[in-house]
């Protein structure tokens, strides 16, 4: 009977793997359909005279006096992009753990569903966005709705086998990859038909609807609900501060506060890992949105040369993860995470001095390998912590700390003036990392 009940539950664990796999593709298609556009959308607005966009420039050119930024076009573009980047991670940041906590009080399922439904709104906005308000709206509501990743996180953490946890994180990295590999590539593929018009971004945002619809159905027919009968969670969402501050988030309070509190070692753990978590993803953020600036201003990259670097960055990571990092056995994660960490530091030089474009593609190399195994590897360990009815706060208040570091990162990145000096002081925060990863987690 135990062995029947085991094969029982390994099935429905593949099954929702596979739902989860493929309703999260469907997500971070319509969100990176952007990417490669993103520049160009930019410089089309700044053309436009609307009075949102001169008043956020005048914000970035206050922000740009304030850090000693040369006044130069190129280095407007990536300063008013990382602001509109910062503002979409810091919304992620405020509705990620309170996403998470109402999920572990009404289910995932319902929540999931609403958060397509928003983002799929945004999309529609960014659609018919004829004035940069309308653009900056569609963002805003994103930001807002942007909870599948937790949620889905949360619905693999809800597996009861850690093995199954660890293979589920992993294909939640593959597809990562896989929407990171197609959805600059189309997103670029279907701004070209239009690409003479003001209107450029229509036929991507269209398909970035399409793609919410889909998943919206998807899900609605084919996920099942994850969340134990009986193991709904209240008093994680009654103290609203605990999902909102900062310190309060560091430190997993909203865990303490409920019946089934985690030990103080997990405590412990928790918080080290979610330090990790952040910090890495702080400077991980910093390279990963200037990358679009930096190679449209260095090496010239049309949206299609852009599609096509982030097609090299997502096929290395789809590689590596399907064929190495699922296969990490329960217990090696720390250890992996840590060389991982330590390859960014190679990458970050070679992406930072690169004069050529073999130098920019191996720094590339190493920066997907980091992101290929650093984070689904992080949320597999956080997953194991906390009980059935906390697991979509703990996922939540993770991607809120990740958030929190998007939007900081990119802000601190695009504010360096002296490229060497900020090379440095990435790699030897990178250094600090490693050394705290190894004291302080197991």
């Amino acid at each position: 009977m135990a062995g029947d009940k085991t094969t029982s539950e390994d099935v429905r664990s593949s099954r929702v793997i596979r739902v989860v796999f493929l309703a999260l593709l469907l997500d971070l298609l319509g969100f990176t359909l952007i990417l490669p556009l993103l520049p160009s959308i930019l410089d089309h607005y700044s053309q436009t005279g609307d009075g949102v966009y001169q008043s956020l420039q005048s914000v970035v050119d206050w922000f740009r006096g304030a850090v000693g930024v040369p006044m130069e076009t190129k280095y407007n573009s990536v300063l008013f992009g990382g602001l509109i980047g910062s503002l979409y991670s810091l919304l992620q940041f405020l509705s990620s753990p309170i996403t998470g906590a109402l999920s572990d009080k009404y289910g995932r399922k319902p929540l999931l569903l609403l958060t397509t439904v928003g983002l799929m709104a945004s999309y529609v906005l960014w659609a018919f966005s004829h004035s940069f308000t309308i653009f900056l709206l569609s963002r805003v509501v994103g930001g807002i709705c942007k909870g599948n990743v937790s949620l889905c996180t949360a619905i693999v953490a809800d597996l009861p086998c850690p093995k199954a946890r660890n293979k589920g994180m992993a294909m939640i990295g593959v597809a990562f990859s896989l929407g990171f590999t197609l959805g600059p590539l189309m997103g670029a593929y279907f701004a070209l038909s239009l690409k003479d018009t003001e209107v450029f971004y229509q036929g991507p945002a269209l398909l970035a609807v399409l793609f919410s619809l889909a998943d919206l159905l998807f899900i609605f027919f084919m996920l099942p609900e994850t969340l134990q009968k009986g193991a709904s969670e209240s008093s994680g969402i009654q103290h609203s501060g605990d999902l909102l501050y900062p310190v309060a988030l560091f430190n997993f309070t909203a865990l303490t506060r409920t019946k089934n509190a985690p030990s103080e070692q997990k405590m412990l753990n928790l918080k080290a890992l979610g330090l990790v978590y952040f910090s890495y993803l702080f400077l991980f953020s910093g390279l990963e949105f200037t990358l679009s600036f930096l190679t449209h201003q260095r090496f010239q990259f049309s949206s299609m040369q852009q599609g096509k670097m982030f097609f090299f960055i997502g096929i290395t990571m789809a590689v590596i993860q399907g064929g190495y990092a699922r296969r990490i056995k329960p217990g090696h994660q720390i250890q992996t995470v840590s060389v991982a960490i330590i390859s960014l530091i190679p990458a970050f030089l070679l992406v930072g001095i690169a004069w050529n474009l073999i130098l920019l593609y191996s720094g590339l190399f190493l920066y997907s390998f980091a992101a290929a195994i650093v984070v689904p590897c992080l949320s597999t360990q956080v997953s194991g912590h906390g009980s059935a009815s906390q697991k979509g706060t703990v996922m939540g208040i993770l991607r809120s700390l990740g958030a929190l570091a998007r939007a900081l990162g990119p802000t601190v990145a695009s504010s360096g003036k002296k490229k060497k000096k900020l090379i440095i002081y990435n790699c030897r925060k990178i250094k600090k990392l490693f050394v705290f990863m190894l004291t302080n987690t197991n």
